[in-house]
């Protein structure tokens, strides 16, 4: 029996950065064999057998040897394998590929054997932005989706790959590799088309909506939850009729179950499910904050405050529109929250709710 630490901790080891997962590969030991080694190891694998001890994954190799299994792992950089007197076993191009930031699968199979890692590969792209995908990387990715092996996928593993992406430096390329391998469907149907869509007429966009989404997508890098507000904000555009072209009329409102239908097919908590729609519904206003009326800034912000995403929506906003009107809504939320209704306003059912609605237009009118 031997034990190699694999995969992404060896691989950010050469590359000098600080990994955290740790995973293990026995080669030459059947399941009993490892148990009987190691009695506190836990069988958690379905697939193929995979035993959990000491909060780390230890899989039984799969083929004869390290370098069969080394062949058939996602992409070559995560081929690597490090044994306990300190050798480095590697596929024939991982540390090639390494040195030349590339990102190459491991093997003709290695999409099919898991499709999964279609969206692997993509998440791996928006973390590394110095990485190019290689050509044989979009074809084999483009090959799995034309074979209907996506589909097949569950939703909850689309989910959390899809999260890892949106806490990369560059969120949008995540969209960016999905789009050129064809692999936006089914998951992302929504913007299948959006290369061919006009953003907007000019002045103010020149760019398609794919890459105007992936563009405010990455100005939010760095938080999730903003960077998928910005993934949702325009979904509505690919649902306005193409005789409208380039304009967008009501794509606000278009848009809204668009993202709510997408963050839930894709399993993703409610707080993402609420803050997609959000962001599709009101972006635009928060974007030319300063023209709104009285009744829509309260309206707005109170169905904001109540979802505790008044800063997310002026920061989308702004990578959207590129004017920060946060402290301003900030001024005016604390206003509308001072108003309180009088005791005999009180209790009044609908009633009480219009008249506070009133008292808290007129209090932010006079205060402006």
């Amino acid at each position: 029996m031997r034990i190699y630490l694999v995969g992404g901790a060896v691989r950010d080891m050469l590359l000098g950065r600080e990994g955290y997962d740790r995973d293990f590969v026995v080669v030459g030991a059947t399941p009993d064999e490892f148990r009987q080694k190691f009695p506190a190891a836990r069988p958690v694998g379905k697939s193929f057998p995979v035993f959990l001890l000491d909060g780390a994954e230890y899989a039984l190799a799969r083929g004869k040897d390290i370098e069969t299994d080394l062949l058939a792992r996602d992409l070559t950089i995560n081929a690597l394998a490090l044994d306990e007197f300190g050798e480095i076993t590697s596929h024939p191009q991982a540390l090639s590929d390494l040195r030349g930031k590339i990102l190459r699968p491991a093997s003709e199979s290695a999409f099919t054997k898991d499709p999964l890692r279609v969206f692997r590969a993509a998440r791996f792209y928006a973390a590394w932005p110095d990485f190019t995908a290689h050509p044989e990387l979009t074809k084999l990715m483009r090959r799995t989706a034309k074979a209907g092996l996506l589909e097949k996928i569950a939703p909850e593993r689309v989910g959390v790959e899809t999260r890892k992406a949106l806490s990369g430096p560059r969120p949008g390329r995540f969209l960016s590799l999905l789009s050129e391998a064809e692999c936006l469907k089914p998951w992302f149907k929504e913007l299948s088309g959006a290369s061919q869509i006009p953003a907007g007429p000019a002045p103010h966009h020149t760019e398609n909506l794919l890459a105007h989404t992936i563009q405010v997508m990455d100005r939010l890098s760095g938080i999730e939850l903003l960077a998928w507000m910005g993934l949702c904000h325009d979904l509505g555009k690919a649902a306005t009729p193409a005789e409208s072209y380039p304009s967008h009329i009501d794509h606000e409102s278009l848009g809204e179950p668009l993202a709510a239908r997408l963050g839930k097919r894709l399993k993703l908590p409610e707080r993402f499910i609420q803050a997609g729609a959000a962001a599709s519904k009101w972006h635009m206003k928060a974007g030319r904050y300063k023209e709104l009326r009285p009744g829509t800034k309260v309206d707005m912000l109170v169905r904001l405050h109540a979802k505790g995403l008044v800063d997310e929506m002026f920061a989308l906003a702004k990578a959207d529109h590129g004017q920060d009107f946060l402290p301003l809504a900030q001024k005016d939320l604390a206003v509308i929250l001072s108003v309180r209704l009088s005791e005999e306003d009180r209790d009044q059912g609908p009633a009480s709710g219009e008249r506070l609605r009133l008292l808290r237009c007129q209090a932010l009118a006079g205060y402006g």
